[in-house]
């Protein structure tokens, strides 16, 4: 089974909010606002063919989007 690219969009302690690749150790982008992090992660996350996974200032995932080559209907 292909490994997934998971970008996160996590809010950070200063106020802004971070896009960071699964695995990273520091972020790939710091942005002011969460509607500019998920519009940078949908960029990453597109060209990586990868799932974007958006966190809410709780840190709880709120949100999940997948660029992937997902089959439809599913297997299963």
């Amino acid at each position: 089974m292909p490994r997934r690219n998971f970008v996160h969009v996590t809010p950070r302690s200063d106020g802004n909010w971070n896009v960071i690749r699964e695995g990273a150790e520091r972020a790939s982008s710091v942005q002011p606002t969460q509607g500019a992090a998920i519009q940078r992660a949908e960029e990453i996350a597109k060209r990586e063919h990868g799932e974007l996974l958006v966190h809410g200032e709780n840190n709880l995932i709120r949100e999940r989007s997948s660029y992937g080559h997902d089959p439809y209907p599913p297997k299963g």
